[in-house]
């Protein structure tokens, strides 16, 4: 048996004594600190409510401040970008989505992160469908085949507004009037906050928008919906059509949302925070929020979080392809 020397033992205690430093720490995690979840789009829109209703959730369940910070621009990507650079600690999460992971990358030749390399993927929180709307003062169309005509007919005219360049509703749009055969003016905007405004009053004509935001506005006549995007039907319209239905078979296009961290965030809190995601999503207040907005709970995390990007980024970048579309 081979005996320590006086200094292999003081390395020895040291290393024990930094390990279990270093275990406490996590355990204690987040340690009374204020968590930021940064939102990468304006306040009010899809994003932004169901981020902060999350965060509500978190902070309970963490027992910490939980606190949203919206940093939008450039389609998502700058709030995005943001949380890449901060530290893997996990004081600093992201909601982000189908624009910021999935299509972002099919689109902007210098896009400042590596969607797959620099995050954490945490988990999903829900999906959820867009829902084609216009204004019902503006445009005079019953049902998306009528709208499509319309659009033939005077394609100079009618606009469609999107969340911001590159953003999924852009893309959906874009996938859209690409099947369709016509063309429509795209007007981006900072958000579906903004976008929506401008829709209800008139300046812009169409827009693919989250069935959570526009449904009170359908409810009140303000805008009328023309057909959503999910495979089949939205309980929240159920005389809705869908695209496919109304012509446009194996059409689909849905929003995610979902939780990130920076990159190399350490294994205990990833998973705590995966854990406290899922079990916030799934509580009574949270999943009967996403219900009454259309949107459908989802628990997909970690690496088939990341499979599920993966899959995503190949549909979208064959849409943006085929719409020759890119962004600097």
């Amino acid at each position: 048996m081979k005996l320590l020397t006086p200094s292999r033992c003081r390395a020895l205690l040291a290393g024990t004594i930094m390990a279990l430093s270093g275990a406490t720490a996590m355990a204690a995690w987040p340690n009374d600190k204020i968590v930021r979840l940064v939102v990468p789009f304006a306040a009010g829109g899809s994003t932004d409510l169901i981020a902060r209703k999350l965060a509500e959730g978190l902070g309970k369940n963490l027992g910490a401040n939980v606190i949203v910070e919206n940093r939008p621009g450039a389609g998502g990507t700058v709030g995005t970008d943001y949380v890449a650079r901060q530290p893997a600690d996990g004081y600093t999460i992201l909601m982000g989505s189908v624009s910021t992971h999935g299509s972002a990358p099919c689109i902007y030749s210098n896009l400042p992160y590596n969607a797959s390399k620099d995050f954490t993927p945490l988990a999903v929180v829900a999906t959820i469908p867009n829902v084609i709307v216009v204004n019902n003062n503006k445009v005079q169309a019953s049902d998306l085949k009528s709208f499509v005509a319309l659009v033939r007919k005077d394609p100079d005219r009618y606009t469609y507004a999107s969340n911001g360049p590159g953003t999924s509703n852009h893309l959906a749009s874009a996938f859209f009037t690409n099947a369709a055969g016509i063309s429509m003016t795209h007007v981006p905007y900072r958000g579906s906050g903004p976008a929506l405004i401008d829709l209800l009053g008139g300046q812009v004509d169409m827009m693919m928008d989250v069935i959570m935001t526009s449904y009170p506005y359908i409810k009140e006549g303000k805008l009328h919906a023309l057909a959503v995007t999910s495979a089949q039907r939205s309980p929240m319209l159920p005389d809705v059509p869908t695209v496919a239905e109304s012509g446009y078979p194996g059409f689909e296009a849905i929003v995610w949302f979902g939780m990130f961290a920076p990159a190399h965030l350490p294994a205990d809190i990833a998973t705590r925070l995966s854990k406290a995601i899922v079990a916030v999503q799934n509580g009574p207040d949270m999943k009967q929020y996403l219900e009454s907005t259309g949107s459908q709970v989802s628990s997909v995390t970690g690496d088939a979080f990341a499979a599920m990007i993966k899959d995503d980024n190949a549909k979208w970048c064959k849409v943006v392809k085929q719409a020759g579309i890119k962004l600097d």
